[in-house]
């Protein structure tokens, strides 16, 4: 059983080494553990700093591709060396390496192919009452929209059986935490998530500037993602809601014309009849949107099954290579 720990990194050479020395060497059932750095544009030292500490594989991106471009890239190069589990931690030593053996554990039993480490937000002590909220507020809405179960949906601290690598695509290129959510709970994956502790923050966050800029990236990556896996869904809320307001002016124009014993003289109900029409004109379209999106949605399951397949395939001919090489690989990718 082999276990790759990724590490995407921007600009992390003062973090690394402790990130490093944090992680474990030895986990039970595990057999061959190996580390992965994939620098995402880092213009410091942090490349050749890793290969100072030993790091076994390294991937250089020349230029900045964003979070969740490096954790797809890193994705594909774990799976290449014959990962059966990869596990993916931040550079800037937030989470304790400690509990990797934890987080896997579950994949380790089959009782999950996904597993999300959930920090301790109610009780953080470097998040105030507003991110901690939001923070909440973000995860429940995760688990709606992926009908998962996951504590802290912005967890990136997370543990992928070697088929679940194989089967989730990242589109985005903000972050990987939620749209990894909403596809593994699309494609009926089994995801569970695990307690874990964090250690003392070690920098500010590079994916955004403030708080603001974080809710209106995260909002739109969790919109984004619902309609590219679930338009279906979405689309009929929408639906739903705009017919929703046509029945209520129809009902409404029913009891005013004729219901009400005497209804006013001269009074016009065209106003109202206009916007019922374009209230359910608007649902109408929201309608096919729905049955559109879902075709749209059939056709792109097939070719990522076909993809998939292609993958396993390939992966597994190359698989005894990968693992029997024992070449440590520091190339640039």
């Amino acid at each position: 059983m082999k276990l790759i720990i990724q590490i995407p990194c921007l600009n992390e050479e003062k973090n690394l080494p402790a990130t490093i020395a944090d992680l474990p060497k030895h986990i039970p059932d595990i057999d061959d553990i190996e580390y992965l750095v994939i620098s995402d544009g880092s213009t410091d030292r942090t490349v050749e700093v890793a290969r100072e500490l030993g790091v076994h594989h390294i991937v250089e991106l020349r230029t900045n591709h964003g979070l969740g471009k490096a954790f797809s890239i890193g994705i594909e190069k774990a799976l290449a060396l014959g990962a059966d589990i990869v596990v993916n931690t931040d550079g800037d030593n937030q989470y304790n390496g400690a509990d990797i053996g934890k987080l896997i554990e579950p994949i380790l039993r089959n009782e999950a192919d996904f597993v999300v480490g959930s920090r301790p937000i109610a009780n953080h002590p470097e998040f105030g009452f507003f991110k901690k909220k939001l923070q909440q507020l973000g995860s429940w809405t995760l688990r709606y929209i992926s009908g998962t179960h996951i504590r802290d949906a912005a967890s990136g601290f997370r543990a992928y059986s070697r088929n679940t690598c194989l089967r989730l695509f990242v589109y985005s290129t903000f972050s990987h935490c939620m749209e990894t959510l909403i596809g593994a709970g699309a494609i009926g994956l089994r995801v569970e998530s695990v307690d874990i502790s964090v250690n003392p923050k070690t920098r500010q966050s590079r994916l955004f500037r403030n708080i603001y800029q974080y809710i209106a990236r995260s909002a739109w990556t969790i919109l984004t993602m619902f309609v590219f896996h679930s338009p279906g869904h979405f689309f009929l809320i929408w639906a739903s809601l705009f017919y929703a307001g046509a029945l209520v002016l129809g009902l409404r124009f029913i009891y005013l014309v004729y219901i009400v014993p005497v209804p006013e003289p001269g009074r016009t109900y065209l106003p109202s009849l206009i916007l019922l029409c374009i209230l359910g004109v608007i649902g109408t379209l929201f309608l096919f949107f729905a049955i559109f999106g879902e075709l749209l949605r059939s056709q792109r399951r097939i070719s990522e099954e076909n993809l998939y397949l292609i993958r396993r395939l390939r992966l597994d001919m190359k698989k005894n290579m990968a693992t029997t090489s024992g070449v440590r690989d520091n190339g640039l990718g």
